[in-house]
């Protein structure tokens, strides 16, 4: 029996030939993609760039804040270092180690730094910890409706406190010093320092000086024999 070739036409229901060649195969539509290099690509390295670039920064100021740390510390004469130790120990009411806002605020003072709430705040906030048992400040939990929450109650270690004065006593002006240390003599702005002053001071850091030694002291710096000592004559007697 003879096969049909393969090259011989098909024929369809009207017996026309079907042309199975004029049919184009089958294609594919492939979903439409972003390109590899899109905006949204941009975009995404551009972020991760400025992380990175942040993250770099932060690094490098912690380093130099460490850096300078260091340098204030080892510039520190010994007699500067126990007068800071001294200052933290006398308003370390509690000996915990910690002072508070209060506390802190005083010591400075004793050290010439009067400085206003704003920056004991400030320094609290960023050096110290929250004393325990205080919700963290970053906390989202609620708290019930009408109850109050006290502020957060910051304390200050030894070691910050270290640091933080270390770098404030070696960048002060030494004539801003000795101008701070004759108006605490000059307790009542009168611009000198009369025997009476020097008898107070003395008697307030407990020096048990005699009125013949403090008399002395007037004798030797009284440039121009008025009995008192001018602000002149004490910037004078400081700078040698």
């Amino acid at each position: 029996m003879a096969t049909s070739s393969n090259n011989q036409p098909r024929f369809g229901h009207g017996g026309g030939a079907i042309n199975t060649r004029a049919v184009p195969p089958p294609t594919h539509q492939q979903p439409y993609s972003t390109p590899a290099f899109g905006p949204s690509s941009k975009n995404a390295q551009t972020r991760e760039a400025e992380r990175l670039d942040a993250q770099r920064r932060a690094r490098e100021q912690k380093a130099a804040a460490e850096t300078d740390a260091q340098t204030a510390l080892e510039s520190l004469s010994e007699e500067q270092r126990e007068e800071i130790q001294e200052a933290f120990n006398l308003f370390d009411l509690d000996k915990d180690g910690y002072i508070d806002y209060h506390e802190l605020k005083v010591a400075m003072k004793a050290l010439g730094f009067d400085e206003p709430k704003q920056e004991i705040l400030g320094i609290l906030q960023t050096n110290g910890v929250q004393a325990a048992g205080q919700q963290a400040s970053g906390s989202k939990q609620k708290q019930p409706v009408g109850t109050y929450q006290s502020p957060p109650r910051w304390l200050l270690p030894f070691q910050s406190f270290q640091v933080i004065m270390a770098q404030r006593i070696v960048s002060r002006n030494p004539q801003d010093e000795i101008n701070r240390a004759f108006d605490l003599f000059d307790g009542d702005g009168k611009g000198n320092i009369t025997m009476q002053d020097l008898e107070r001071v003395a008697k307030e850091l407990g020096e048990g000086l005699q009125h013949e030694e403090l008399q002395a002291m007037i004798d030797e710096f009284d440039m121009n024999g008025d009995g008192a000592i001018s602000r002149e004559e004490f910037i004078n007697i400081c700078l040698g």
